[in-house]
């Protein structure tokens, strides 16, 4: 007896999650019955292909190597319902983007609503990805990162204006410590750290008239968010190493007060990257072409 297409959706969708809730939150189903169409998967196919306890989800060598033969096989279904498209006025059917929380407030969000806005038959989905993950595998339309960040076999776009950075404390810390009056003065301070998901910490990026400079900076706190970091400065936790724009209304109502500016200058920002294709899905290339409108 063969496997249904249903089955092996339900399938993929464990592989993608490794958790049984959120791929049936993910379909619209019970756990229990995602946890029922497995089982009669593997009794169909006569082989165990997940490793499930009450603690963690894993593939088996067999499931990992029926899901790598079959995410290419999906893909090229969805490309030909995508292709559907075209015999439509206007594409129809849902995109999905992983970025970091704070690449979604400070580039995404804000081109998104005029976007919804002249495609109303397209459903945008944005998961939150501080991690890096790869967006093919994972079975999203695009992702979002800095340049250097995007691997080279992506397609990368410019996604919103340049950024700035701006290292900030609240006026109660300052009223405790001096504000610093040059990179070396740093070293006496609580700094905020950031830590990427690979482990590694943050280095503090300075620049000024041509003098890069990155400092290692020490801290009673690490955090691997952008909007947490901003959240705990607010706090009184220290000083923090964030982007301008997240901080431009906090500074006007003097809840944080800039230092070192002189040494934060402009460099680009966010950038939409997406699979090489030679044939985009109608739904990715109305965002693509709406963003390269817009720069």
């Amino acid at each position: 007896m063969q496997a249904d297409v249903r089955e092996l959706t339900v399938f993929l969708e464990i592989a993608r999650h490794l958790n049984f809730r959120r791929a049936a939150g993910a379909l619209g189903v019970t756990p229990s019955a995602l946890s029922h169409s497995l089982r009669g998967l593997e009794e169909k196919l006569g082989l165990r292909l997940v490793h499930r306890t009450t603690r963690s989800v894993a593939l088996t060598a067999a499931g990992e190597r029926l899901a790598e033969r079959l995410r290419p096989a999906f893909r090229d279904i969805d490309d030909a319902l995508d292709d559907l498209n075209t015999f439509r006025e206007a594409p129809v059917g849902k995109l999905r983007i992983s970025a970091a929380r704070v690449a979604i407030r400070l580039a995404l969000l804000p081109v998104l609503r005029p976007f919804l806005e002249a495609h109303p038959g397209i459903e945008v989905e944005l998961v939150d990805g501080a991690a890096f993950v790869d967006i093919v595998k994972e079975g999203f339309d695009a992702g979002v990162r800095f340049h250097e960040r995007v691997a080279a076999d992506m397609v990368a776009i410019p996604l919103g204006p340049r950024l700035r950075s701006a290292i900030v404390a609240t006026p109660a810390y300052f009223a405790k410590h001096p504000p610093p009056k040059a990179p070396g003065d740093l070293a006496a301070h609580d700094c905020i750290q950031f830590r990427f998901s690979n482990g590694s910490r943050y280095t503090w990026e300075l620049e000024r008239d041509g003098k890069a400079l990155e400092v290692e900076t020490r801290g009673s706190l690490t955090l691997s968010d952008q909007v947490e970091i901003l959240e705990a400065a607010l706090a009184g936790l220290g000083l923090a190493y964030v982007f301008e724009s997240q901080v431009e209304s906090l500074l006007r109502q003097r809840r944080l007060v800039r230092v070192l500016e002189d040494w934060c200058p402009s460099y680009p920002g966010f950038f939409l990257y997406y699979p090489s294709r030679r044939h985009l899905p109608p739904v990715l290339k109305a965002f693509v072409d709406f963003v390269r409108a817009r720069t």
